[in-house]
């Protein structure tokens, strides 16, 4: 129970996937207010479980010393839950950092994995960019961050079904550019491509998200987190500004109603809450991050990111594909 207003998106978005949705969801979190919230929902509860935690994760507890520090926080117990095969997948939309600290202890990585990473989409006009890494590792060593490339590319090929072109993300194109760990990791990243079944096209620059460049981009943490949320903020913006060109006249009122159809697909299309959230890829277990803003929509779809995850056995499936380069 982690989101900004928690636990009612948690709850409600809980209720809205198994009503849609084919999956059974456990609550963890402090068990009264969790049944408090079903009971003004007025919920059946024919599948959903409510296990009780009585300590929550901050989002300003330091993610190691919240692993060993909060044994019985709800996070911790829903990652045992998965754990113990008492669930296929976990989802939080709570400390990002402690989330994969606890992730890493108590599920572990996949064989040859040196440390996981968020992977998620961007919507393009030419289909969905994968983002490595959108936050879990600020300052990653170069052997880890062309590993978020191989990951996010492994990942795109298992979910999307094609062969993903992969570019890492710089300040210009040209070899020279970068710094000393883009440098290394586009050395290290030019040589795995040689066996494997993605295409390396080198450094691409920010510009060319959205131009249909790329399939998939590796980045560190930092700047990955930076992209995404600068992405959500303009998505934002420019709705804004169209609704204020749309208003300034009686014939653009007008017309506003005949592209009001296609403003909403595209409002769909670009909407946070649609994706959910996040993969934390290279450890054992799905485990999906949501958005800290994260509504009952965003939860649901959340749950049917990690459902989907699960039923693919995207895990077992990104170790294979490690595997192949080890």
């Amino acid at each position: 129970m982690g989101s900004d207003r928690a636990p009612a998106p948690e709850v409600a978005g809980a209720l809205r996937a198994v009503r849609e949705q084919d999956v059974d969801v456990t609550l963890v979190g402090n068990a009264t207010q969790l049944e408090a919230e079903l009971a003004r929902e007025g919920d059946d509860r024919r599948r959903i479980a409510v296990v009780h935690a009585s300590e929550v994760v901050t989002m300003h507890d330091h993610p190691g010393q919240a692993f060993r520090q909060k044994p019985d926080s709800s996070m911790r117990i829903a990652v045992d839950l998965v754990a113990r095969g008492e669930g296929e997948a976990v989802v939080s939309a709570g400390n990002s950092g402690a989330m994969l600290a606890t992730s890493i202890f108590v599920l572990g990585r996949l064989p040859n994995v040196e440390r996981p990473a968020i992977v998620t989409e961007l919507p393009t006009p030419s289909g969905p960019l994968v983002l490595c890494d959108a936050g879990a590792n600020v300052e990653p060593k170069p052997s880890q961050l062309a590993q978020f490339g191989v990951l996010g590319a492994a990942y795109d090929r298992i979910v999307h079904d094609r062969s993903p072109r992969l570019g890492l993300l710089a300040n210009g194109s040209e070899p020279g550019k970068g710094t000393q760990l883009t440098r290394d990791a586009h050395a290290l990243l030019t040589a795995a491509a040689a066996k494997s079944p993605f295409q390396f096209v080198g450094y691409v620059e920010g510009s060319d998200l959205f131009r249909g460049v790329v399939d998939v981009i590796a980045t560190d943490g930092f700047t990955g987190n930076v992209v995404l949320k600068t992405c959500e903020g303009i998505a934002e913006g420019l709705f804004g500004l169209v609704r204020q060109e749309l208003d300034k006249t009686a014939l653009a009122r007008l017309g506003s109603a005949l592209v009001a159809p296609a403003l909403r697909g595209l409002a769909k299309r670009i909407d946070y809450t649609e994706i959910g959230g996040a993969l934390l890829a290279g450890v054992t277990k799905p485990v999906v991050i949501a958005h800290g803003r994260s509504d009952a929509t965003a939860i649901a779809s959340a749950i049917r990111a990690a459902a989907q995850f699960a039923a693919r056995a995207l895990p077992d499936k990104l170790a294979s594909a490690l595997a192949a380069l080890a």
